[in-house]
């Protein structure tokens, strides 16, 4: 099919209401008629021959094709920014030297892949070295010098003194549960609900240790089905009915591998958020081509705020 008709304008609506989940959310951010926003979605999705969201009284989820095409949309977005950048300010093509980038394996998938691309086409020249390690020794890493920058959970450092956190994302945490599981009629559950239930646990990044504080301060004591470091096993053995988990909303995805529905809540009690953030060396000189890597998170995190 030759998609003759896709604009950049209908790419920015789409990831709008993606990230928003809901077509009023996105057309208050956008500022234009929620009409006009349908029309655009529905000229895409007739346009590219495929349903992108599924749509309820809860709001708009992303299909699993939806999934795969907001990869997409936000990568064109991302070129488009980078093409205007390079021409307001050549300077950033300029940079040479290296670029040592920290990364745990949880946040990789996230935050690093569009960002790496981006800063490789703006800065060709520079070598880029990623390294993926356990919280603790990135942290280590970094007050050692043997890496420059990294992205990371920044809401559990164990070296917070010697670190310079600038936040990316605060992500509120969401009750994960199966489409079937009687707890998911509820718009909003709380903590003692989700105690009630076997919990399959996330083994990573600290974000274990974040909730295992959560239930602590709250004096309740959930039973452990099953503790894993794989994210994908948490999701398959939630949308497969064994149980609930309590995660951040960045890792929310809908499906399983096995397409499988998994459904979300948020939390009625006050809990903290999970924050994503860059990392580096207090009191440490910044280069050049760190500098650029900063900045250009920077930019990518209001960018997905404002909704792309």
């Amino acid at each position: 099919m030759n998609h003759r008709h896709v604009t950049l304008r209908q790419f920015r609506y789409f990831v709008a209401v993606a990230e928003s989940g809901s077509l009023a959310a996105a057309s208050r951010m956008l500022n234009i008629a929620q009409s006009a926003l349908t029309k655009s979605l529905a000229e895409l999705e007739s346009e590219l021959g495929s349903v992108l969201f599924l749509r309820s009284s809860k709001g708009m989820t992303l299909t699993p094709h939806g999934h795969r095409f907001l990869a997409s949309a936000r990568k064109v977005i991302g070129s488009v920014a980078d093409a205007l950048r390079l021409q307001a300010d050549p300077s950033s093509a300029a940079l040479t030297g290296t670029l040592a980038i920290g990364v745990t394996s949880l946040v990789a998938g996230y935050y690093l892949s569009e960002l790496l691309s981006r800063f490789r086409r703006l800065c060709p020249d520079v070598e880029v070295l990623v390294t993926e390690e356990t919280p603790q020794f990135l942290e280590h890493l970094l007050i050692n010098g043997e890496v420059d920058v990294a992205i990371m959970v920044s809401s559990a450092l164990g070296e917070p003194q010697a670190l310079v956190v600038e936040v990316l994302t605060r992500s509120p945490n969401r009750v994960w549960l199966p489409a079937n599981h009687p707890l998911a009629e509820h718009e909003e559950l709380t903590l003692a609900e989700c105690a009630a239930q076997e919990q399959i646990v996330l083994e990573a990044d600290r974000i274990d240790d974040l909730m295992a504080g959560v239930w602590a301060r709250h004096q309740l004591k959930p039973r452990t089905m099953l503790r894993t470091s794989s994210l994908e096993a948490v999701r398959s053995l939630v949308g497969a009915g064994a149980g609930i988990a309590v995660l951040p909303e960045f890792l929310y995805r809908p499906w399983t591998l096995d397409a499988e529905h998994v459904e979300a809540r948020p939390l009625r009690d006050d809990v903290p958020t999970v924050d994503v953030g860059l990392v580096w060396r207090r009191g440490s000189d910044l280069k050049p081509a760190t500098q650029e890597f900063i900045d250009l998170a920077r930019e990518q995190s209001r960018a997905r705020r404002a909704g792309g």
